[in-house]
């Protein structure tokens, strides 16, 4: 797919989001961005977009209800025009020890990182039919497609990661005739969460054989890779400088 003159959703503008944004815009492609709570920075991220020539448009959103989900694909299309590009980043990442666990705890990752980019794809795809095609790409974690847990207090977090592959290679069967390609990236150290301490970021480091963190600009490429292939679907691909091999 060309992204010259496309049209792409993404969930979750902040941090890498707006990094991805710009990666689209810089291709040709005007963006919408969805926040839940950060608006300055996907302000900030809009305007980058709009520095390319490119339209930008941002929308709040709570993605926990399922009819917001609908709501910013159909806002979208009002004011983009159409719809090719999904990119699913909406996340919940929060430590939480196994005991302390509440049902809360247990359904925001499965409602925000599973199930919304589910109702967002299901919501985006009459829009992709009519334009006899389009992209998903949903964001998993190196974690998850390690296949195995790795770290504790992370439970509701890892099997949601988890379950987005598995939908990931759904939804590639269910939309292939389509020609919809749905695929998904699994990040490893590309950004260090707030509040890492130099010690971690250290260990980080010496654990990936590349020896270094990502950068945001490594998912933004590998997004625009799964975009614009045209025959590259139902894969994860991981994006964590070797990590998983360690």
């Amino acid at each position: 797919m060309d992204l010259a003159n496309r049209a792409a959703l993404i969930t979750g503008g902040k941090r890498i989001g707006g990094v991805v944004a710009e990666q689209l815009a810089r291709g040709g492609a005007d963006i919408a961005l969805v926040y839940r709570s950060s608006r300055g920075e996907a302000e900030d991220a809009a305007a980058a977009v709009r520095g390319y020539g490119r339209k930008a448009v941002v929308m709040q959103a709570d993605l926990r209800d399922p009819d917001a989900c609908a709501r910013v694909v159909d806002q979208t299309v009002d004011a983009l025009g159409r719809l090719d590009i999904l990119v699913n980043m909406a996340s919940v990442y929060r430590s939480v020890a196994f005991d302390d666990l509440t049902t809360e705890d247990w359904n925001e990752p499965l409602e925000v990182d599973l199930r919304s980019a589910f109702l967002c794809t299901q919501a985006a795809v009459p829009y992709m039919r009519r334009l006899r095609g389009g992209r998903v790409v949903n964001i998993s974690d190196w974690v998850a497609a390690s296949g195995r847990p790795r770290y504790p207090r992370y439970l509701p977090y890892y099997v949601a990661k988890r379950a987005v592959m598995a939908l990931t290679e759904a939804l590639a069967l269910e939309l292939a005739e389509d020609q919809i390609l749905v695929n998904a990236i699994a990040p490893g150290p590309i950004v260090a969460p707030d509040g890492t301490s130099d010690r971690e970021f250290r260990a980080v480091e010496r654990a990936t054989p590349l020896g270094r963190w990502g950068g945001e600009t490594e998912i933004a490429k590998a997004v625009a890779a799964l975009v614009e292939s045209d025959f590259i679907t139902g894969e994860t691909i991981r994006v964590d400088g070797g990590r998983h091999l360690k």
